[in-house]
């Protein structure tokens, strides 16, 4: 993700979660982290369709945000960008990461937990009208065990 990028990012985050949308501001605080932080873009023919970061202070990181199109679900876009971020993650030797999903958010639960991400909390009343759940994947060696077969994110 370039600053370049900012702009459609900030689209689609406001699309896809209107309550809690990150500002511009928090954005451009994130690309500019580069030292602890990777942020990527998945783009199409139609643009720009989707989006995901990872923190990383090694040995833990935090996916801090990903999201992907409603016109591009069940594409592989989504399982693209958490093997991007994971595959970066151990690269930095991130061996704990962690995450928090919306708890009315299946799809996104679904694909993480097929990625080894078990639940392990709550936090009530963390995204407005609705709770997190709180994951975490462990790695078990270096390199990030990506699933197999179909995908339904």
């Amino acid at each position: 993700m370039t600053d370049g990028d900012v702009p459609a990012v900030l689209d689609l985050e406001r699309r896809l979660f209107p309550l809690d949308a990150w500002s511009e501001g928090m954005l451009r605080d994130e690309l500019a982290e580069t030292a602890t932080r990777h942020y990527v873009v998945a783009e199409s023919d139609d643009g720009l369709v989707g989006y995901a970061g990872l923190r990383f202070v090694p040995p833990e990181g935090d996916v801090q945000t990903m999201a992907v199109a409603e016109t591009s679900w069940g594409r592989g876009i989504g399982r693209a960008l958490l093997t991007e971020l994971l595959a970066q993650g151990a690269e930095r030797g991130v061996t704990r990461t962690f995450l928090e999903v919306r708890s009315d958010n299946p799809r996104a639960q679904d694909l993480y937990r097929r990625f080894g991400f078990v639940e392990i909390g709550v936090r009530r009343g963390y995204y407005q009208g609705a709770d997190a759940i709180v994951m975490r994947r462990v790695e078990e060696e270096g390199t990030p065990e990506v699933p197999e077969g179909g995908t339904h994110e």
